[in-house]
């Protein structure tokens, strides 16, 4: 699995991250614009959900199009933020988890009918099949492996899983079960985020750091065990 990221077009990676660093400033000149202008009125969650919650299915289903056909060319991680925002912990998490799988399965869905040979040509073929060998001999394991430990570019193994053996449904099911632990740490930590725009440290705010910061530090423990080790980032 390793040498099949390491091959890979780099730009999914290289967009992931400068597009972290560009959200935390984003959030930090919102803080200072927030305080200088005095817009925590506007800013106040329940006033926010409310106005989500005025519109109906409306809102939720164009957050679900927006999952459905973003991961086709947008990063995940600020369509999550905004599904914690708009709907809060609980249905943050619901119509994330789904948008999400949606997403994930549409790209899969391009990947092996309508774009394959586009696909195969921006992967390096021997990579492609270091791949398609880990899924013949693990099945929806390493689906599963990569999302729980998402050391790999969510959006370009998407696209690579849609070119291996693996079926649809095997490959929707882990996706969407697999992805719940950083689903939930990410969209309850934006889901109390607007406390910290209004100048307010909740504790919702810092379970929600904490809980992001233990999924982000899986990925992290485990490249440095391998490295130890002298593994390949391998299942």
């Amino acid at each position: 699995m390793a040498n099949f990221q390491e091959s890979t077009t780099p730009a999914p990676g290289n967009k992931t991250s400068v597009i972290r660093p560009l959200i935390l400033l984003f959030l930090i000149g919102s803080v200072i614009a927030v305080q200088y202008f005095h817009l925590e009125q506007y800013l106040d969650p329940e006033r926010l959900r409310r106005f989500g919650a005025s519109h109906g299915v409306l809102l939720p289903l164009i957050y679900l199009a927006v999952w459905t056909v973003g991961p086709l060319f947008l990063p995940g991680l600020p369509i999550i933020l905004a599904g914690g925002v708009l709907f809060g912990p609980f249905w943050g998490v619901v119509y994330t988890a789904i948008g999400s799988a949606l997403g994930a399965a549409l790209v899969f869905l391009v990947a092996r009918y309508l774009a394959r040979d586009w696909v195969a040509a921006k992967l390096a073929g021997a990579r492609l099949m270091s791949l398609d060998d880990q899924v013949a001999r693990h099945g929806w394991k390493i689906v599963a492996f990569t999302r729980l430990i998402p050391v790999f570019s969510f959006s370009l193994l998407n696209y690579a899983f849609g070119l291996t053996r693996i079926s649809f449904w095997p490959y929707l099911a882990a996706t969407f079960v697999c992805m719940l632990p950083a689903t939930i740490a990410f969209v309850y930590f934006s889901s109390n985020l607007l406390d910290l725009v209004q100048g307010e440290i909740s504790s919702g705010l810092i379970i929600g750091v904490i809980l992001v910061a233990v999924v982000s530090l899986i990925p992290v423990i485990y490249k440095w065990r391998k490295a130890k080790a002298g593994e390949p980032l391998d299942l």
